[in-house]
């Protein structure tokens, strides 16, 4: 047996080589992509800087810590404050008159050189003692390392679920479509004596080879590469200066058992159609494609698409938000899309039957492509998958920012915007005759829900009601937005109390509370963005970030330049705060697509060539019936194109229904739908897709036909 396998897979390396080139790649990135997270993981170790020379720091609590239900028991939870509470006055005089303070950070904290358990005694709970390392909890910002890594981790690890996903589709059809082309050969060794079991265990043995070869050279690849993706997350601004891939040694055995067991996966099913040739299949001649859907792959493909389409309808009717998160629309199209090409088959032949295409080629393209359905199939499902990731990702992406933008517009009547941290107030003797000016500022507020959970909404807290509600264009579902004070609040319909005149128990920013605020405006849920709004006296320390102003013209806005901030008219700041794609996402998403287009490449160029190499007795018919090499080249080059405008539509189809289903969650969230379906990216991909095949088809077929 093992002789039979290596003398094979001597003599069909061609036909393997794509499916070695795709699986190798696929554990070189999944090898890079868990070396990359396994460096997201912890942020590097830094010595404390703002109070380096102090062994001891008083600092103000910087949590809010609230008692919970969790079934029958109550445990405290914890929420991080916008900002560390002032250190009590009279605590400062207490440890003055103690010890020296070698230090004063502030109204938060204070460092002191003084015996770390006398200073706890003295403190108590009325502030936070730290020494050590965690005296860097008292630096500004002190988790901005942890949070640098939160969307380099996602971006990772969506990449790496992609390449898994891609991974095993090319693989698994790459090995389907080979067994389809050998069944001759199969019969043959059924006519020499050879058992269903034994087909079966070359192909898999076949498999086996291939997946330790592959995953080896992948993982050395992936140790290759990662060093080089760390510089370009940098140097493309999607990770901190300081990042790099560590030693891990987890991401390479994940890597190469994945690799195998995808090469094994990919081979189990098609071993068993091998094991069912039987010895007759040597005689045939004709290549009309037969039992082209085993039920195991109908099952399978109509369970991922029914599931994909049911978490779709069901994230609609009970969280239409969750539409909007990354997340969703990046991992369910991967079952809508996995289910619709595992049912292509299904879809190749009436789809080729309905075209009427024109002359004795048009004919032959048609007819050849109804008749060759694993060979269709084989090379629209690839393009299928770059095509709707393309629409799907890109598309969800810039249709959530640009609602987001178009919201933000519709949501203000002021015609400049002033943005920018800690603005100054306007003077009111500085503004013309008519003018309306409403400051705002960005705050956090932390309220119970029910008595299971502490969430914390980011608010915004406004200095003028009269002039918020005049100039404010909220989607307002109930109550009225002039009736905003300091001992109310306005609230979307995400809070768990959210009728007009209940009152909510909130504990502000800096944690103090609780206070209990009636609503008296509700808004809808929108993007997000909508409320809370309460007054700046629920929002103590919040610095102004905002202000929107109406009336007086140029003279309003050259008075708002005294504020220090940026001044931009509401079309330009909504513009300019919602842009279509930062280039961060848009670097994580071309990474993305790049790889289910480099994976689409490789099973295009593999399916083609093996396809296309095998019909030499069929391509000499034809040119005994009278055909020119050109006209031949017309037919193959043809039937590749055809295949490839199948797989593009299946791709759009999906990129609709999911397109289609954030569409329906935005009218229902009472948000604009402004959806985009990105062409460009799309035509790009479908281009790539097309020039592939059609190159793929049309070599050898030219060395066939000279």
């Amino acid at each position: 047996m093992l002789s039979v396998v290596l003398s094979g897979l001597r003599a069909r390396w061609a036909s393997f080589l794509g499916g070695f080139l795709a699986l190798a790649l696929g554990v070189g990135l999944l090898t890079t992509m868990g070396l990359g997270l396994s460096a997201t993981f912890h942020a590097p170790e830094r010595s404390p800087q703002r109070f380096a020379s102090s062994p001891v720091v008083v600092q103000g609590q910087d949590r809010l810590t609230l008692d919970v239900r969790r079934g029958p028991d109550t445990v405290p939870v914890s929420q991080r404050l916008d900002r560390p509470q002032p250190v009590d006055k009279e605590l400062v005089s207490e440890l003055r008159t103690r010890w020296p303070l070698t230090e004063s950070g502030g109204p938060d904290a204070v460092g002191l050189d003084a015996p770390a358990d006398e200073v706890r005694a003295l403190v108590g709970d009325r502030a936070q003692v730290l020494t050590g390392d965690a005296r860097r909890n008292a630096d500004p910002d002190p988790e901005r390392d942890a949070q640098a890594l939160v969307g380099l981790n996602a971006l990772l690890g969506t990449t790496g679920g992609v390449t898994a996903f891609v991974s095993v589709f090319v693989v698994a059809s790459t090995f389907a479509f080979a067994v389809a082309l050998r069944r001759r050969e199969f019969g043959l060794l059924r006519t020499a004596g050879a058992t269903p079991g034994q087909v079966r265990r070359m192909l898999l043995a076949e498999a086996t080879a291939l997946g330790v070869l592959a995953s080896a050279a992948g993982c050395a690849l992936g140790a290759a590469g990662a060093p080089l993706l760390a510089r370009a997350l940098v140097d493309g601004g999607l990770a901190p200066e300081w990042f790099a891939v560590g030693d891990a040694v987890w991401p390479f055995h994940l890597a190469f058992w994945t690799g195998l067991t995808v090469a094994l996966a990919g081979a189990v099913a098609a071993s068993r159609r091998a094991g069912k040739v039987g010895p007759t299949a040597a005689l045939r001649e004709a290549d009309v494609d037969t039992d082209v859907l085993p039920l195991g792959r109908a099952l399978l493909g109509a369970g991922l698409l029914l599931t994909g389409l049911g978490l779709l309808v069901w994230t609609y009717a009970t969280e239409p938000s969750e539409l909007l998160k990354r997340k969703t629309y990046t991992t369910l199209p991967m079952l809508l899309i996995g289910g619709v090409a595992l049912l292509s088959p299904l879809l190749v032949r009436p789809v080729a039957r309905l075209l009427r295409l024109r002359g004795a080629v048009g004919t032959l393209v048609r007819e050849n492509s109804a008749a060759s359905v694993r060979r269709t199939a084989a090379v629209a499902a690839p393009v299928l998958v770059t095509v709707a990731l393309a629409g799907t990702l890109f598309g969800s992406a810039a249709s959530v920012t640009q609602t987001r933008g178009v919201e933000a517009r519709e949501q203000t009547a002021a015609q400049y915007v002033v943005s920018g941290e800690e603005l100054k107030p306007v003077a009111v003797s500085a503004l013309p005759a008519g003018a309306v000016v409403s400051p705002t500022a960005s705050t956090s507020l932390f309220v119970r829900d029910g008595a299971e959970a502490v969430v914390k909404y980011g608010a915004r807290a406004v200095a003028d009601p009269a002039a918020f509600a005049e100039l404010a264009r909220l989607p307002v579902v109930a109550g009225d937005l002039r009736d905003l004070d300091d001992r109310s609040i306005v609230v979307n319909e995400e809070f768990e109390r959210h009728r007009i005149g209940e009152t909510v128990e909130i504990w502000r920013a800096d944690g103090s509370g609780p206070v209990r605020l009636r609503v008296v405006a509700v808004l809808a849920l929108g993007t997000g963005d909508n409320g809370p709004f309460v007054t700046r006296a629920n929002a103590p320390g919040a610095p102004l970030d905002r202000i929107e102003a109406s009336g007086g013209g140029a003279a309003t806005a050259r008075a708002l330049e005294a504020s220090g901030g940026t001044v931009r008219t509401a079309a330009a700041w909504a513009a300019a705060d919602h842009p279509a794609s930062s280039p961060q996402t848009r670097l994580g998403m071309i990474l993305v697509l790049g790889i289910a287009l480099v994976y689409t490449v490789i099973g295009l160029a593999n399916t083609l060539l093996m396809a296309t190499s095998v019909r030499g007795g069929e391509l000499a018919s034809l040119r005994l019936a009278g055909a020119t090499r050109a006209q031949i080249l017309r037919v193959v080059t043809g039937e590749a194109v055809l295949a490839t405008a199948i797989g593009a539509l299946l791709g759009l189809a999906v990129t609709a229904a999911v397109l289609g289903t954030l569409g329906a969650g935005l009218a229902s969230l009472s948000a604009p739908v402004a959806l985009v379906l990105p062409w460009a990216v799309v035509g790009a991909a479908g281009a790539v897709c097309a020039t592939v095949a059609v190159a793929s088809s049309a070599l050898p077929a030219w060395r066939l036909t000279r």
